[in-house]
């Protein structure tokens, strides 16, 4: 034993002698620093940048001006008094896109697709009114600008062709097959957006196809002209317009009101506007 332990010590001796001559010292490494990381840069996505580009390029200047907001006509609709009374009403002027929302643009930043029939170029729809919200944070987080949905006069102004209105009864013709997709011609399906005529605007679908969220919640017009309106600060249902590719004549004109409740997913889609860009 005494040999074994002798022989351990010789050999640790000479371990030593050989490190130290080698330029090899060692210690008890102290405990490395604590490095902090740089947050992760999130890469661009090209997806997002065309699908912005491309969204901004489609914003249509709408001049301010002053209309007769609600039934103006004396045709034949829905048994609804909810368009009544018409009234003034002047808004300001804003920027509205010429094409509902498409299934690629939404896709592009909220990565599912809720519509019933799909296609990047036909409309986004089975959208409610809170998730549509969530759509255009997040919209807005990654351009920078402020879109927003359109107040319910905003849409009626722009779907009657604001400035250069001719007043028909429909978004830009008084033949409803001219400028859009509803019950009879549509098959029960959505189509690719822009396919019809535009109205005076240059603005395409605001009748039919999909119908498209407003801002405001639902309540009975006031008879007193008004500026800049944008509905109570609360109620059961927010404003839809336009109609779809399954309403009836009637439930489409530029003046016809509809509304659902905003936590409820329909047949609604949106359009976006903004004040500036």
């Amino acid at each position: 034993m005494t040999f074994i332990r002798t022989s351990l010590v010789i050999l640790g001796l000479a371990i030593a002698t050989t490190t130290m001559g080698q330029g090899i010292i060692r210690h008890n490494a102290p405990a490395p620093k604590a490095t902090v990381k740089k947050p992760a840069t999130t890469a661009a996505s090209p997806a997002k940048q065309r699908a912005v580009a491309q969204l901004v390029k489609n914003m249509v200047y709408v001049q301010g001006g002053t209309f007769t907001m609600g039934r103006t006509s004396s045709k034949a609709y829905w048994n609804d008094s909810g368009d009544k009374p018409a009234h003034q009403v002047t808004v300001g002027s804003f920027y509205i896109c010429k094409y509902e929302v498409t299934q690629q643009l939404w896709k592009a930043f909220m990565g599912t697709n809720p519509s019933w029939t799909k296609a990047d170029n036909m409309p986004v729809e089975w959208v409610n009114w809170v998730t549509a919200q969530k759509f255009i944070q997040k919209l807005n987080a990654y351009s920078g600008k402020r879109f927003r949905l359109p107040t319910e006069a905003e849409w009626e102004f722009a779907a009657r062709g604001g400035t250069r209105s001719h007043n028909y009864l429909y978004s830009g013709s008084d033949d409803i097959n001219e400028v859009a997709w509803w019950h009879d011609n549509s098959g029960g399906k959505l189509h690719a957006v822009g396919t019809k005529h535009p109205n005076e605007l240059g603005l395409y679908d605001m009748t039919g196809n999909a119908y498209e969220w407003c801002s405001d919640w639902q309540a009975p017009y006031q008879s007193s002209a008004q500026t800049n309106p944008k509905g109570p600060q609360s109620g059961r249902g927010r404003v839809k317009r336009g109609g779809n590719c399954n309403s009836s004549d009637s439930e489409t004109g530029v003046m016809t009101r509809s509304q659902s409740l905003p936590d409820i997913a329909t047949c609604c889609g949106i359009r976006l506007v903004c004040d500036r860009l």
